[in-house]
């Protein structure tokens, strides 16, 4: 029997705001975690990003929700800013009631707006272990009616060092609560943490590590030796062309170097770090989601709590420290029912490491040379010969042919025009280097196993433009 969401115990004005919502088939941790949650049972849930975690415990914690009564009643703690930004923005959603209210605290935003949020009544707070900490330090933070306890991405929080603040923490909830730990992995951390604070919990799982999504292609693309790294993704990115990417880096510096090494290149692409302030972040997003910006350099604070529907690229430039890791970062894309692509960058020293990630995922990955200089060259013809047929149905074609009209009168042969035009439109078009950049390679390319073998390239000559005689 295929179950539904009708079948899970919601409430009717619950299935009719996930009716108007779009949701149709609840996902597998939300099969396995509603039911029992709203018994009122603890629960123990393992599941990566992007299975329907926020789903799964905040449908029955709103169900079980006093809507009148102004008191904190759940409280959920993340690891990061941008997730209980993004935890809250689906409880909002899901909301029956707008007299239900829920707020968001975290670092970097201005405490006195959240102090002022709180005076007026919240039911629901979502936050990160540090500015719960504080509210709770200046008594303005109030947990002793918590009836639900959430904590989301609970490995990510240790392995962040908020143990002792997610302990403190607890000891100020009521024992009389409703407990449940979301979690991408059970390690020996979390597995004391479930001894010492839940009770009789129910175990959820899904297997998702070793069972890639299917709408997900995974591919790599071997490095040539004695190329720079940065040097080697300008053509992968000319060829693989992204809409909208996430391009991971091991630690800040590398963001920023990478970062300015895309925009010389003429990409469009901006650098996200623990550096920045939550607004530079905020409006970071903003443009990226909103298309101003492509392309993201980030290190793996945005591998979770990031979710952008819209994201077509993953580009693992450094591998991640984990094979956790990187089912966290490929799950970024391929969301929302959409294909996505999860692309790898890998050096003849990490070979071990792909072999790794393909026993993991359970999946072999294509390995791809880099791009030649005849690839990316055709690559950039398609995209410009798109931009023309574009250009043929537009209205300001109409205001360039009395121009043809005279060159044509001068003597020139209209193909040789056109193809003149073109000729200026495409140059002006190119990216500083592209070609150069392909020339670099090229050499190093064919010496490491190239598409053409190792036989010498010949470039094409320009046709002359010619008159009629």
């Amino acid at each position: 029997m295929t179950l539904s969401f009708q079948t899970l115990g919601l409430s009717e004005a619950q299935l009719r705001v996930l009716g108007d919502l779009g949701f149709t088939d609840p996902t597998p941790i939300q099969v396995q975690a509603i039911p029992v949650l709203l018994e009122g049972r603890d629960v123990v849930g393992q599941a990566q990003t992007g299975t329907g975690k926020t789903a799964a415990f905040g449908l029955p914690l709103l169900h079980r929700l006093e809507q009148n009564n102004p008191d904190v009643q759940a409280l959920i703690l993340t690891p990061t800013r941008e997730l209980a930004i993004q935890v809250a923005q689906a409880l909002h959603s899901f909301r029956t009631e707008s007299r239900v209210r829920v707020l968001p605290v975290y670092g970097g935003q201005s405490i006195e707006r959240q102090l002022q949020r709180l005076e007026r009544g919240v039911q629901v707070v979502v936050g990160t272990p540090g500015r719960v900490l504080d509210l709770l330090e200046r008594g303005s933070l109030r947990l002793n009616g918590v009836r639900m306890l959430v904590l989301d991405e609970a490995d990510e929080m240790l392995n962040m060092g908020f143990l002792p603040d997610v302990e403190r923490i607890l000891s100020q909830v009521p024992d009389a609560r409703q407990t449940a730990f979301f979690s991408a992995t059970l390690n020996n951390g979390m597995q004391q943490l479930i001894r010492r604070y839940l009770k009789e919990p129910v175990n959820v799982r899904v297997q998702t590590p070793k069972d890639a999504p299917v709408r997900i292609t995974q591919v790599a693309y071997q490095l040539p030796r004695n190329v720079p790294k940065s040097r080697a993704l300008l053509p992968i990115l000319e060829v693989e062309d992204p809409e909208a990417a996430i391009i991971f880096v091991r630690t800040r510096q590398a963001a920023a170097e990478l970062t300015s090494t895309l925009q010389a290149a003429g990409h469009s692409v901006d650098e996200y770090h623990g550096n920045l302030s939550q607004s530079q972040r905020e409006r970071l997003l903003s443009r990226f989601r909103s298309s101003q910006v492509r392309w993201i350099v980030a290190t793996d604070i945005a591998a979770r709590g990031l979710d952008i529907d819209t994201l077509t690229h993953v580009v693992n430039y450094d591998l991640p420290d984990s094979l956790e890791s990187y089912v966290h970062r490929i799950g970024r894309t391929g969301r929302a029912g959409r294909e996505g692509r999860a692309i790898t960058l890998v050096t003849s020293f990490e070979r071990y490491k792909l072999r790794a990630i393909e026993r993991h995922v359970g999946q072999t990955l294509e390995v791809l040379s880099l791009p030649t200089r005849a690839e990316v060259e055709a690559k950039n013809l398609e995209k410009f010969k798109t931009r023309i047929q574009e250009a043929l149905s537009g209205e300001r074609l109409a205001s360039f042919l009395p121009l043809v009209a005279q060159l044509g009168g001068d003597g020139y042969d209209v193909q040789a025009i056109a193809a003149a035009a073109l000729q200026l439109a495409y140059d002006g078009n190119r990216k500083p280097g592209d070609m150069a950049l392909a020339d670099e390679l090229e050499p190093e390319q064919r010496s490491n196993g190239g598409s053409e073998g190792g036989r010498p390239r010949s470039s094409r000559p320009v046709p002359r433009v010619s008159r009629r005689s």
